[in-house]
C-alpha cells in the first residue's frame, strides 16, 4: 500500500546521541518504519488501510507478524480470540513475563502505526537482543492483539479482554454487516480452537510482571510541545451515549418559528452545551460525532434527529459530573422545546491509572537514554485499559506527525522517532526491577 504524503514532517527532538543513521539505535528505528510498510500490504481494499478482525487481510498480517517473531527468537502461538503471542524465554525456562503488545487490527481507511507500533516495536528490539545472544532474568511476550478497534462487530478490546480473563461471552452473539456472528466467525477461522476456548486464553496474575504497551500519541500534544516521546499517566475514561430527539415535522414555508418543535434544532442546541461544557475543565472533552435526521428534506422541519454523544477525561469524577451536566441539559432542552428525548448508554469505561512504579521506570528509561521527560495523559482507550484488569500498566507514547492525526491515511510518524522510542523499551527492559 502506498504511504500518504506527508503534510508535516514532524520536528526532531535531538539527536540519538549524535549516532551516525548507520548505529544500532538507527537501524533499529528504520526497521520499524520498513516493517509498518510491509504489515501495510494486508489490507481488506487495496490503496487504503483497513483490517478488521479475522478476515483474510488480518489473518495475512497474523501470519507476517508470527514469521517476524519466529526470526526474533520467539516462540510463538496463537489463542482462541486470534491474538498473536511470542515469548522470549528468560534465563529460567518458566519464568514470569514483562508483557507488552498492542493490537494489528485497523479502523476502516485508518493509518499504519496505530497499534502496529506496539507489536513490531518490541518485536525488532527482541530481534536484537537475540543476534546478541542476551536473555533476562524475566521472559518477554509481545502481544499482537486481534480486535481493539470494534470495527466489525462492534465490540472492543477482545484481544486483550480475553488475556484479562474479563471477556464478555455475550458479544459472541454480535454480527457484522453480512450477519456473520462473532462466534461463527471464530469458529470458522481455523484457529485450531472454537470460540468456547475463548476463557483458557486468559493469564493467571503471577504469570505477569506487568503490561507496558508502546502507542503513537494520536494527538498533537507532543508535536506542539517538540518533543518524541511522553510517559502516559492514565487512560480516560468513557461515557457514551445514543440519543434521539422526537418532535413534530411540518412544512418549511408555514410553520412558523415560534411554533416549531424542530428535533434537529433540539439537538443542535444539546450540541453546542456539550462543547461549551467540556471546554472548561483540563483533560474533560465532549464530542458529538455521529448526527443524523432520518427522512430530512430541504423543506420540512425535521420531526426527528438522531446522535452520538462520548464524553471522556482521565478523571472519573469529572467526566461523571459532565455526564450529570450534560444530561440534565438535554431535559431542560426538551422540554423547553417541547420535544421528547430517548436516551440508551451504549459504553462506560472508568479512567485506568498507569501504575506509579511502571511510570518510574519509564522515566528512568527515558532519562537513561538523554531525552526530555514528559508525562501526558492518554485521550483515547488501549489494550492497555483491558489488561489492567490482571496486572498493573503503564504507556509510552510517541510523537504523530501532520498535526497529531490518527485514524487517518495522514497519520505518520518518523523513523527517529521509532528509533528513540526502541532505545527507552530497550532499556526499560534491560534494567527492569519489579515493584517490591
Amino acid at each position: 500500500m502506498d504511504l500518504p504524503a506527508v503534510v508535516q514532517q514532524p520536528p526532531m527532538m535531538k539527536q540519538l546521541h549524535d549516532a551516525a543513521p548507520g548505529d544500532d539505535a538507527g537501524l533499529l528505528g528504520q526497521r520499524i518504519m520498513a516493517h509498518a510498510r510491509v504489515l501495510s500490504a494486508h489490507t481488506e481494499t487495496a490503496g487504503m488501510m483497513t483490517r478488521t478482525y479475522l478476515t483474510a487481510a488480518h489473518h495475512g498480517a497474523a501470519a507476517q507478524l508470527s514469521a517476524w517473531m519466529q526470526e526474533a527468537g520467539m516462540q510463538v502461538r496463537r489463542d482462541a480470540a486470534g491474538n498473536v503471542i511470542g515469548r522470549y524465554e528468560g534465563n529460567v525456562a518458566g519464568a514470569p513475563a514483562l508483557i507488552t503488545g498492542s493490537h494489528f487490527d485497523t479502523v476502516r481507511n485508518g493509518g499504519i502505526y496505530d497499534g502496529n507500533l506496539g507489536v513490531l516495536l518490541p518485536i525488532a528490539s527482541i530481534a536484537q537482543w537475540h543476534a546478541q545472544g542476551k536473555r533476562f532474568d524475566h521472559a518477554i511476550e509481545v502481544i499482537g492483539f486481534a480486535e481493539e478497534e470494534g470495527v466489525r462487530f462492534k465490540a472492543t478490546l477482545l484481544g486483550s479482554r480475553a488475556v484479562a480473563g474479563t471477556f464478555d461471552q455475550r458479544v459472541l452473539e454480535n454480527q457484522d454487516a453480512a450477519g456473520i456472528s462473532m462466534r461463527a466467525a471464530i469458529d470458522g477461522a481455523g484457529l485450531g480452537f472454537s470460540s468456547t476456548d475463548i476463557p483458557a486464553a486468559a493469564y493467571r496474575p503471577e504469570q505477569v510482571l506487568g503490561f507496558v504497551e508502546v502507542h503513537i500519541e494520536q494527538g498533537p500534544v507532543l508535536l506542539d510541545a517538540g518533543l518524541a516521546l511522553g510517559v502516559v499517566t492514565a487512560i480516560s475514561g468513557a461515557s457514551r451515549f445514543l440519543i434521539e430527539i422526537s418532535g413534530v415535522a411540518g412544512h418549511a414555508g408555514t410553520v412558523p418559528m415560534a411554533l416549531r418543535q424542530d428535533a434537529a434544532m433540539a439537538a443542535a442546541e444539546i450540541g453546542l452545551y456539550i462543547e461549551r461544557r467540556c471546554s472548561g475543565s483540563a483533560g474533560l472533552v465532549g464530542t458529538v460525532g455521529q448526527f443524523d435526521i432520518p427522512d430530512g428534506a430541504a423543506n420540512v422541519v425535521p420531526g426527528r434527529a438522531r446522535f452520538s454523544i462520548d464524553i471522556r477525561a482521565s478523571d472519573d469524577a469529572v467526566r461523571a459530573a459532565a455526564v450529570d451536566d450534560v444530561l440534565q441539559a438535554i431535559t431542560g432542552i426538551a422540554a423547553r422545546r417541547r420535544v421528547q428525548a430517548a436516551i440508551r448508554k451504549t459504553h462506560e469505561a472508568p479512567g485506568v491509572p498507569c501504575a506509579a512504579w511502571l511510570q518510574q521506570r519509564w522515566e528512568q528509561a527515558v532519562r537513561r537514554c538523554g531525552f526530555p521527560l514528559y508525562h501526558l495523559p492518554s485521550g483515547a482507550g488501549h489494550d492497555a485499559m483491558a489488561m489492567a484488569a490482571i496486572t498493573d500498566v503503564a504507556m509510552l507514547f510517541v510523537r504523530c506527525g501532520n498535526g497529531g492525526i490518527s485514524h487517518n491515511p495522514l497519520e505518520t510518524m518518523s523513523a527517529q522517532d521509532a528509533a528513540a522510542a526502541a532505545q527507552v523499551f530497550s532499556a526499560l527492559v534491560e534494567h527492569f526491577e519489579v515493584s517490591a
